[in-house]
């Protein structure tokens, strides 16, 4: 008689709760990276493929960090893994005091990339620490769950940046003194919860994806004839990490030029594009918690297929500039590509065995796509920025392929 598996259990509850927090504090400082985008555009006088530039110093930073992220999570544990990813996040906030008063360009982005190292590690811990706290067939559900609150981090990052940073009229709105501000409460911030956190009792846990029998061994008669797999010859991870670079490559364009898109054919102040670009950001949210109820009925990777489908159509549309109704299409975008990164990443560990801490790694540094693509946009968005959404077209084929065939383990 099978029994349903737990979503987790109780006594994870605590731990459950902080690593969710986590994926908020992370949504807030990768949105809130477009914000700055514009503000940079404004007071420093970068050129859209220029202001690009942000994102590649956020998204690169994964490119470096993944794997000594993940070595440091192997040797050391989620916990002490958490509190690195902190660290180094509350340090590249407070490295925005000098790089204000410096109006260096350049060294906000040196800031932004000690910042991100944070950013990657802990989302190279989150991911496996939210993972092992419970079985592995719900380990897409607690993903998906956990990263719906990053769709809530990234809808106050949109929020408090277009209020503090590009609200028009208020005394610092042409300046960097509201940026240098806002990025020190937010390195307090850190540090108190890096704090509080190290007190935190963590038990010893054991990753699912390790020790789930079901799913992983041979039977005893052939284990010592079958050759161990090393883990680039699981198919299914290698187009995980193809599909995860697509995926934030087409999610950071989309979201590098949202504000240039409301301000140039939509008419809006910059302010009030930004507020847009939160309620896009609750349409993601919207769209997670929506997509974790659809996987008790919808297989995780049909679901992802169908979501690309739709995103794809979005792009069409807004490509088009139709006015509102390329607008709408916009705002949908993030409906429709809010459960890829997730799924992806749990499709990906799947029975990888002793290989899950690795493919973490490596899964996470897939998001350096989200360095690649805006630059590019950019220089379509220098002429026009309605045209420079054909691009993420091609992400999203490719995600469309990892779900609908290459997820198979």
């Amino acid at each position: 008689m099978s029994v349903k598996p737990a979503f987790s259990e109780k006594k994870y509850t605590i731990i459950l709760v902080f690593v969710t927090s986590l994926f908020m504090l992370w949504g807030v400082a990768i949105t809130m990276g477009d914000v700055l985008n514009k503000h940079f555009q404004n007071v420093l006088g970068v050129t859209k493929s220029e202001s690009g530039l942000v994102q590649f110093s956020i998204f690169g930073a994964y490119a470096v960090m993944g794997i000594p992220a993940g070595l440091f999570m192997k040797k050391y544990g989620y916990k002490n893994g958490v509190l690195l990813g902190l660290f180094l996040y509350a340090i590249g906030a407070f490295l925005f005091v000098p790089a204000a008063d410096a109006e260096s360009f350049a060294f906000f982005r040196f800031a932004l990339f000690i910042l991100a190292c944070g950013l990657a590690t802990l989302e190279t811990v989150a991911h496996p620490f939210v993972a092992s706290l419970g079985d592995q067939r719900t380990s897409d559900q607690r993903i998906n769950f956990a990263q719906s609150f990053n769709g809530l981090g990234a809808v106050v990052g949109p929020l408090i940046g277009s209020y503090f940073i590009l609200r028009g009229g208020q005394e610092h709105s042409n300046d960097l003194y509201s940026v240098k501000m806002l990025y020190i409460i937010i390195g307090i911030i850190i540090t108190a919860i890096a704090v509080a956190f190290a007190f935190v009792k963590v038990p010893k846990l054991t990753d699912p994806h390790v020790t789930d029998t079901d799913a992983y061994a041979v039977a005893p008669d052939l284990a010592d004839k079958l050759p161990a797999k090393t883990l680039f010859q699981h198919r299914h991870f290698t187009f995980a990490v193809m599909a995860q670079f697509f995926n934030v490559a087409a999610q950071g364009g989309t979201w590098a030029f949202f504000i240039n898109y409301g301000h140039e054919k939509m008419g809006f102040t910059d302010e009030t594009a930004g507020y847009y670009f939160a309620l896009s950001m609750v349409m993601m949210m919207i769209g997670r918690f929506f997509g974790t109820y659809l996987m008790k009925f919808v297989p995780a990777n049909r679901l992802l297929a169908l979501f690309a489908l739709g995103s794809i159509t979005m792009c069409l549309i807004v490509a088009q500039s139709w006015g509102w109704p390329s607008f709408i299409a916009l705002l949908m975008l993030n409906f429709f590509f809010s459960i890829m990164f997730p799924t992806i990443f749990s499709l990906g560990l799947k029975n990888l065995g002793p290989h899950t801490q690795k493919a973490s790694s490596f899964i996470v540094m897939g998001v350096v796509g989200g360095a690649v693509f805006p630059p590019l946009m950019g220089l379509i968005a220098n002429h026009d920025v309605a045209a420079a959404y054909y691009l993420p077209i091609i992400c999203y084929l490719v995600i469309f392929l990892f779900g609908y065939k290459f997820y198979k383990s």
